[in-house]
């Protein structure tokens, strides 16, 4: 079966950290970069973190210097380290490939909520 499960959200306070993880089936994760997604609610679905098939890695400004994507190509995973978590890092956490593009249907994502 065709598919991602991300696994490791939760409930942390401003300035904690989160490892998220994203297990992903069959050849679509060896022949492509991977992304993290978030969306916030009444928000669009946006890419915050991308990592080519060799390592290459690049990440939106909002979460720069602050999270740490990486991936497994033996195992078929990918992770996301997240440090210094701000308030307006809460959201629905998503991994698919990047492009969007002949990848994975969307799974069910992993909430994080960042709060005191």
């Amino acid at each position: 079966q065709v598919q991602v499960v991300e696994s490791g959200g939760g409930l942390v306070q401003p300035g904690g950290s989160l490892r998220l993880s994203c297990a992903a089936s069959g050849s679509i994760f060896s022949i492509n970069a991977m992304g993290w997604y978030r969306q916030a609610p009444g928000k669009q679905r946006d890419l915050v973190a991308r990592v080519s098939r060799g390592g290459n890695t690049n990440y939106a400004d909002s979460v720069k210097g602050r999270f740490t994507i990486s991936r497994d190509n033996v195992k078929n995973l990918v992770y996301l380290q997240m440090n210094s978590l701000k308030p307006e890092d809460t959201a629905v956490y998503y991994c698919n490939t990047s492009p969007i593009s002949g990848g994975y249907p969307w799974g069910q994502g992993t909430q994080v909520t960042v709060s005191s």
